[in-house]
């Protein structure tokens, strides 16, 4: 562990753990939701679960320093990817005819929860504030972007209604609850209700930012 997450209270890893964990579980049923519906085999399924589950996780580990990765370095995260996958792919017949509204359920949710998740641990890890908004950020959504590229398609992050917008905004309520002095535990729900409160309302109203064209 880096030197400065040493001695940390055992809450904030619990928080981080927590939302880690559970965010790894959510990502990777909508991970291999969106490999089934790509109409990939059991291989295919596995492996895009196993990206979208993990890839936001280490690359913000291995943005701030923490190495190995978490999701190297404890079993219990490529273990959950895998399972959480399988189950899907197990299930898919029900799976599949809930994957509209409930890869969209999943998503936010996952997006929450990473969003806590990675702004905290950079949090621990002595990152700056506005680093450690953008650190959650990407726990968020780097999963999904190694997918897409993965799958030869132009990532949805940089296309759908408020999602990678939704992830930062959820990470700065964090930030900006911690420094009132709200608990960890109450900051850390705030900001995931947040983020997936935002992403649910930009699905349902249409909400982007500006482009171009």
């Amino acid at each position: 562990m880096n030197a400065r997450a040493q001695g940390l209270p055992r809450r904030l890893e619990n928080i981080v753990l927590v939302a880690d964990l559970a965010g790894t579980a959510v990502f990777a049923v909508e991970g291999a939701i969106s490999a089934m519906r790509a109409q990939l085999d059991l291989l295919g399924v596995m492996v895009i679960a196993f990206i979208v589950a993990l890839g936001g996780g280490v690359t913000r580990d291995l943005l701030i320093g923490a190495t190995p990765p978490k999701a190297v370095a404890d079993w219990r995260y490529p273990a959950l990817a895998l399972l959480m996958g399988g189950l899907a792919f197990v299930a898919r017949d029900w799976v599949l005819g809930w994957s509209g509204p409930l890869l969209i359920l999943l998503d936010a949710a996952g997006l929450g929860l990473f969003a806590v998740a990675g702004t905290q641990k950079a949090q621990n890890f002595g990152i700056s504030p506005f680093v450690s908004m953008l650190m959650g950020t990407v726990t968020g959504v780097g999963g999904g972007v190694i997918r897409d590229i993965v799958l030869a398609r132009i990532p949805l992050v940089l296309q759908v209604d408020l999602y990678a917008s939704s992830a930062f905004v959820g990470a700065a309520s964090l930030v900006i609850a911690r420094r009132l002095g709200v608990p960890l535990l109450w900051s850390a729900w705030l900001a995931g209700t947040v983020c997936f409160a935002l992403r649910m309302l930009s699905v349902r109203y249409g909400w982007q930012l500006p482009k171009a064209l």
